[in-house]
């Protein structure tokens, strides 16, 4: 394990495989990783547990709280944030404006088969067709790099850490 100072946002909508890509790719750089699903607050928990999609206005404050989260890392961390539209990627680069970010992108079908089979999340999978309505891939100027969820966790963090590297 080499450990690379670095500030990941991976990304991309419900059932992507983010929070399984952020710990193998965190383990990969020697950074801790944390889910910024844990840092929504309980309200938006439960209107999304309710199968309501969040608002701009539900989200700035969790946005807030993931930019400090990563702002405040010493030596770096891998977030799992959907950070769906550019805006909310504006948001969180204001606060850490080194962060880059690995988009977990795949066919609608398989990410609807992933969301329908998973157990124990509050987000249902009602909600993915409003995610992937609000996704807006990152644009050529970003930083960060869009990867297939088609293939093994193992195998998406290596390509992520494998980008990391070289486009440092």
């Amino acid at each position: 394990m080499h450990t690379l100072q670095a500030f990941v946002v991976v990304m991309g909508v419900s059932a992507a495989g983010k929070t399984s890509v952020a710990r193998a790719l965190a383990a990969r750089l020697g950074v801790p990783w944390r889910d910024a699903d844990d840092l929504h607050p309980p309200e938006n928990v439960a209107k999304m547990a309710g199968g309501v999609p969040l608002s701009d206005d539900d989200r700035w404050p969790w946005l807030d709280a993931v930019g400090s989260a990563l702002a405040t890392a010493p030596g770096g961390m891998v977030m799992a944030c959907s950070a769906l539209r550019r805006a909310y990627r504006d948001r969180l680069r204001a606060q850490v404006p080194d962060v880059v970010f690995v988009h977990l992108d795949g066919p609608r079908e398989l990410l609807a088969i992933r969301a329908a089979g998973r157990t124990g999340h509050y987000m249902p999978a009602s909600l993915l067709p409003s995610q992937l309505a609000t996704l807006e891939p990152l644009a050529v100027d970003e930083r960060g790099v869009r990867i297939s969820v088609e293939d093994t966790v193992e195998a998406i963090a290596d390509e992520a850490a494998a980008w990391l590297r070289a486009a440092r």
